[in-house]
């Protein structure tokens, strides 16, 4: 005789209780396992730079130099992976884990292949004509890497996207006027990277916006929006792909200008023609109208998600290669690197990718979504915008804010929307003054407390890197 199906049901749930059981075992050891990981990462690489460099002076402040900076850029990762992951992720374009995945690898190869120029400029600006041989540099450089890494995670805690470029100029500025005095800044230096990092967000808030009216009148607002937006959007991957390969030739050195070009035109060509027999298909298997252009956009969001994330390995790999580097070269004997800048680099670039994959996503939702709401399309010209933008201040050798122009990107297709709406409410009968707050796509309070955490890093990190010399007598 068959059991009643109620029997079923009570055995069901019962196996349903305990699956969720295990399920959120499983979410509450994740937060520990990341965490281990992250340690073992930085026990690991601390003990083979330490053995690498085995006989060489002060070994105790190269191995924890080494440390710290790891430290600092797993902190790096998981800020900063908003900047180039949050736009695809709050469109829906791209998968989290793949996203994370792919986003770790560009970071690695930006850092490797185009982090030198703006290494240079940290190393040698700022406090560079007070360090040398013999002098307190590394305790000092220890210091600022200490201070940078604590006040980034703090900010990473609390979801605040804060600039890891400002808590690094502004800890290696407070640490170098404690041990050296205020007159060892270079303050003309400062303010040059000052003056960048105010013109860059409002160049990428600007562009976006222009992509963005570009694609709404080539595509977007067309009744057959298909072919128009299938020729913009080849464009856009096509130009993508050799701004890439653009910077990367050029920052790699020792190629030439002819070649540098041919493997831009080339990247051009192959880009589009992917693009185009890609978005072919796309066009041939799917519906037609509005809703197949929007997925049309997955493939152009993700590549310039990537192109993205090169750029910010290309610039932010400097906020760890660069303080590290004055360390090694404080303590190098007749001029001789302790370790070459390529390996600074890679080190810069692994440690940022193991913050992506380990804590990148916890402020992807908020700069992709909380900010203002993202579709694909906006998502797409916020990212390129971004990547542009940060790409040709790497190219100058300039140390920006990926966060400053993420955010300035988001903030500027906010903005437009905003404009476009009351251009259209003209036509409309008046409103109450509280529906037209409501109407309001930007959300005023954040963008009040980003700017307000942007105003206070560089005071604090160099407070607190002043302190930490001062308190451990390291002048």
């Amino acid at each position: 005789m068959r059991p009643p199906e109620r029997e079923y049901r009570i055995l069901d749930k019962d196996l349903g209780r305990i699956t969720n059981a295990e399920h959120a075992a499983l979410a509450l050891a994740r937060p520990r396992l990341r965490l281990g990981l992250a340690l073992l990462f930085m026990a690991v690489v601390a003990e083979i730079g330490a053995t690498m460099l085995a006989g060489q002076p002060a070994l105790g402040i190269v191995a924890a130099s080494i440390a710290v900076a790891t430290y600092l850029a797993l902190s790096i990762g998981a800020n900063d992976v908003a900047n180039s992951l949050s736009p695809a992720i709050g469109a829906g374009a791209i998968g989290l884990t793949l996203g994370l995945c792919l986003v770790a690898a560009m970071e690695l190869a930006g850092a490797v292949i185009a982090g030198g120029a703006v290494t240079r400029t940290l190393t040698q600006g700022l406090v560079g004509g007070s360090l040398g041989q013999g002098s307190p540099t590394p305790p000092m450089m220890l210091a600022a890497l200490m201070a940078a890494a604590t006040w980034i995670s703090v900010a990473t805690w609390l979801d605040a996207p804060i600039s890891t470029t400002h808590s690094v100029v502004g800890a290696i500025t407070g640490a170098g006027m404690a041990t050296f005095g205020i007159g060892s800044v270079n303050w003309m230096a400062f303010v040059s990277v000052a003056i960048g990092w105010m013109a860059s967000p409002v160049v990428s808030g600007c562009l976006a916006a222009a992509l963005l009216a570009s694609l709404h009148r080539h595509a977007l607002d067309k009744e057959d929006p298909l072919p128009s937006g299938r020729a913009w959007l080849t464009l856009m991957v096509g130009l993508a792909a050799g701004a890439l390969f653009l910077v990367g030739g050029t920052a790699y050195g020792g190629l030439g200008w002819p070649l540098v070009l041919g493997l831009t035109l080339a990247a051009i060509a192959a880009g589009a023609a992917y693009a185009h027999v890609t978005l072919a298909r796309q066009i041939a298997g799917g519906a037609g109208g509005g809703k197949a252009l929007k997925a049309l956009l997955g493939l152009p969001l993700t590549v310039a998600a990537l192109v993205m994330s090169f750029a910010h390995g290309a610039n932010d790999a400097s906020n760890v290669a660069a303080p590290l580097t004055i360390v090694l070269q404080g303590l190098a004997r007749d001029g001789a690197p302790l370790l070459s800048p390529v390996a600074v680099l890679a080190l810069a670039g692994l440690g940022i990718g193991a913050g992506v994959l380990l804590f990148g996503g916890r402020l992807v939702h908020m700069v992709g979504s909380n900010i203002t709401r993202l579709n694909p399309a906006r998502a797409l010209c916020v990212t390129l915008a971004s990547a542009l933008t940060v790409l040709c201040f790497s190219l100058l050798g300039l140390p920006v804010s990926t966060t400053h122009i993420a955010v300035g990107g988001v903030f500027g297709v906010g903005f437009w929307r905003e404009w476009r709406d009351r251009r259209r409410a003209k036509a409309r009968a008046p409103m109450p003054v509280e529906e037209v707050r409501r109407r309001n796509l930007v959300r005023r309070s954040y963008v009040r407390a980003i700017l307000g955490a942007w105003l206070i890093t560089v005071p604090a990190n160099a407070a607190l890197a002043a302190l930490l010399v001062l308190a451990l007598n390291l002048r």
